[in-house]
């Protein structure tokens, strides 16, 4: 236990001395916050003018969370930076010459990742909600309302598994280039369209960004899932836990 909590202090202190990963946390909350800021504010302008259905399927908790997709890819971008700056560097060997039991060391960084984006993903949740219903006026919801709480909350554990879930792939391709270049265009581009194309939108809706977003939502019609939000959240967590067990798995395989 006393080599466990050292190993979290080392991780904590990797992590909160490399500037670029504090910016991309701060990054994440300005983002999603002030992007979702204004689109309920343009969404309260314009709303009288929407058709009859858009009114009925009028999601505001899920108008509040509208800046989540750029807000994600700092989240990603924090993820990928706390394992590849340690390869990047060459720190990785000093790291598993301290720690050669591996599946601690995975297991601490995961820890302390897990509980910082954690902290911040529900601050910033809660503020973007807030904020973003005051914004809508007559059109926002109160957090009392029926499902909004744990839309609110689930869209801090949407931040928090998305970051957990870059750490995982982090692991698996080493590289911060090669794991930039495949998951920053994947979630910022690629998973969406395939989202909106009828020939691979039953096979998007399962990818862990599809999926993990449901539990953000109150009004279910307006969206079309085979599935709710909860269950939507545990296919998301599937998807982190299955990277991180394959980044486990290269992380014991091969050398630093």
């Amino acid at each position: 236990m006393a080599h466990t909590s050292r190993v979290l202090k080392s991780e904590w202190t990797k992590v909160r001395s490399v500037r670029s990963t504090v910016w991309t946390l701060a990054l994440a909350l300005v983002v999603t916050v002030g992007l979702g800021a204004l689109i309920c504010l343009l969404t309260n302008n314009e709303y009288d003018d929407m058709s009859a259905h858009d009114k009925m399927t009028f999601d505001a908790t899920f108008v509040s969370f509208a800046g989540m997709g750029l807000g994600q890819l700092a989240m990603i971008a924090f993820g990928v930076l706390v394992v590849s700056a340690e390869y990047s560097t060459g720190m990785i060997r000093n790291s598993l010459a301290a720690v050669p039991q591996r599946g601690v060391f995975l297991l601490c960084k995961v820890i302390v990742v897990g509980l910082l984006v954690l902290l911040v993903g529900m601050v910033t949740s809660f503020v973007t909600f807030f904020l973003g219903q005051s914004l809508l006026g007559d059109h926002g919801v109160s957090i009392g309302d029926h499902g909004v709480l744990r839309a609110v909350l689930g869209g801090g554990l949407y931040m928090t598994l998305i970051a957990l879930f870059a750490v995982g792939v982090a692991f698996i391709l080493r590289s911060p280039l090669l794991t930039f270049g495949i998951l920053m265009p994947w979630f910022f581009l690629i998973a969406n369209i395939l989202g909106e194309v009828n020939a691979t939108k039953k096979i998007a809706q399962y990818l862990p960004d599809q999926a993990g977003q449901t539990v953000m939502t109150v009004v279910q019609e307006s969206l079309d899932r085979p599935y709710g939000p909860w269950q939507g959240l545990l296919i998301m967590v599937a998807w982190t836990v299955a990277a991180l067990v394959a980044g486990f798995a290269v992380l014991k395989r091969r050398d630093a």
